[in-house]
């Protein structure tokens, strides 16, 4: 199996969170015996699927991915995401579905992989009535989208987290240490993005800014409706804004 192909881990179902709106409950080893969750979320528009923050689907997922759509996109938001595993399976679905990858400038890719289509502010995204927004002080480039539906749905990759507990993806080794390291906590920002990207507290009164109602995130769960009064309290504590 090359590295672009790697072996689906366990996960979950796909589920219907909001009209077009899918998510997927992953896992991924990051070393022997250290297991945690990530997530897919799957925008529908048409008959034309995009995968934000890709997760290898075993053989029955795919057939239920397929019977959803077609796979057209691939969206990377985060340059740091999973940190060496960043981006892990977006090469099986470019070349198992000849989908075009998305990513914002000066993100690198696995072997043979690069950029479609480059993310940008007010730039074009694979899907209509969504916006990117772009944290400006992150040492890595990170980004959100904004689906401008269902009274506002953000989409993050590393920045917004919400691991309330750690779920049944988790081993036991890895549930312990990132309780530890301040991971498992709802309406998160993500503590090693943050360490590692320094992001300025200008860039959250940027999110407080956006219209939005639910969260989508790439590692925790979903946020229904009271995600953004979360997200000003986090902010309130971490950032004094």
């Amino acid at each position: 199996m090359s590295k672009l192909s790697p072996l689906p881990t366990a996960h979950s179902d796909i589920q219907e969170i909001f009209e077009d709106v899918f998510w997927v409950q992953g896992s991924l080893i990051m070393a022997p015996g250290f297991q945690i969750s990530r997530n897919m979320i799957i925008v529908r528009e048409g008959d034309e699927l995009t995968l934000i923050s890709s997760v290898r689907l075993n053989e029955a997922g795919l057939k239920a991915l397929e019977a959803l759509g077609t796979v057209k996109n691939v969206i990377k938001l985060g340059a740091y995401h999973l940190g060496a595993h960043n981006g892990i399976d977006d090469g099986f679905y470019v070349n198992q579905y000849n989908a075009k990858l998305w990513a914002l400038p000066h993100m690198t890719h696995g072997p043979d992989l690069h950029s479609d289509h480059l993310l940008t502010e007010g730039g074009e995204l694979p899907f209509s009535a969504a916006s990117l927004i772009q944290y400006e002080t992150s040492s890595m480039p990170e980004a959100m989208i904004l689906l401008e539906r269902d009274a506002g749905i953000l989409i993050t990759a590393d920045s917004l987290q919400n691991w309330a507990q750690a779920d049944e993806y988790f081993s036991e080794v890895a549930a312990e240490k990132m309780q530890s390291l301040g991971f498992i906590k709802p309406a998160n920002v993500g503590p090693e993005w943050r360490r590692v990207c320094e992001p300025k507290a200008s860039d959250f009164v940027k999110v407080l800014q956006l219209r939005f109602k639910h969260l989508m995130p790439s590692h925790g769960t979903p946020i229904l409706n009271t995600a953004k009064q979360q997200y000003a309290s986090t902010f309130k504590a971490l950032f004094n804004i």
